[in-house]
């Protein structure tokens, strides 16, 4: 239990710095503050930390093992990520074909809790870079003398942790913006801003060579 204390600032050193790189998971985030506001913003960052638990005891049971090894899950999972990201840029750019409703950052936008929750669950649950970390990484923080099984996920909550606390930042500095964005050309711009981010993402996963 020592040794395994004592690889966790490295592990969240790791984990921290995997958080900052932009990906689709701290696009998903941007966009959901930008349309919804705080409270939907941090919905969706419970739902991309339970994904990434999820990928963990994945890992530890030897499900995530697939994805390592075959080639044909690799890309099933790639392609199924291409398809969400794409279809939420598409969705989103749609969206200003309406103005939409002021911030409110009080807790009352108009994005259901529960589909922010599901949106950022799949955001991570077709991530591919959150199913490599959790098979090919993390597994080599844990200790010799430490339980494999356990050492991994209760990794992977570390790993949950350190990136809600990174993405929780973000969140933050974008509510003390709320005076900014609550103007329409701004709003709109930083949707579209959005939108076209998540469509780069979605192409770079696309060019993505397995392992």
């Amino acid at each position: 239990m020592v040794n395994f204390v004592h690889v966790l600032p490295a592990f969240v050193l790791t984990a921290l710095l995997l958080a900052i790189v932009p990906g689709q998971t701290v696009a998903m985030i941007l966009r959901q503050s930008i349309i919804g506001g705080s409270k939907t913003a941090y919905t969706t960052l419970i739902g991309t930390s339970t994904a990434l638990v999820f990928w963990g005891a994945a890992s530890a049971i030897g499900l995530s093992q697939v994805f390592a090894h075959s080639h044909t899950a690799y890309t099933a999972l790639k392609y199924a990520g291409v398809a969400f990201l794409t279809f939420l840029a598409i969705q989103t750019l749609w969206s200003l074909r309406h103005e939409f409703g002021k911030f409110d950052y009080e807790g009352t936008a108009k994005i259901g809790l529960g589909p922010a929750f599901r949106l950022g669950l799949l955001t991570n649950l077709t991530n591919v870079k959150a199913a490599v970390f959790a098979v090919a990484f993390i597994p080599q923080f844990v200790p010799k003398d430490f339980n494999l099984g356990w050492g991994i996920f209760l990794l992977s909550i570390v790993q949950a942790l350190t990136s809600a606390s990174w993405y929780s930042f973000l969140i933050s500095i974008i509510g003390r913006a709320t005076t900014v964005l609550a103007r329409p050309k701004v709003r709109r711009g930083l949707t579209a801003f959005s939108a076209l981010g998540i469509l780069f993402l979605a192409a770079t996963l696309l060019l993505t060579s397995p392992r």
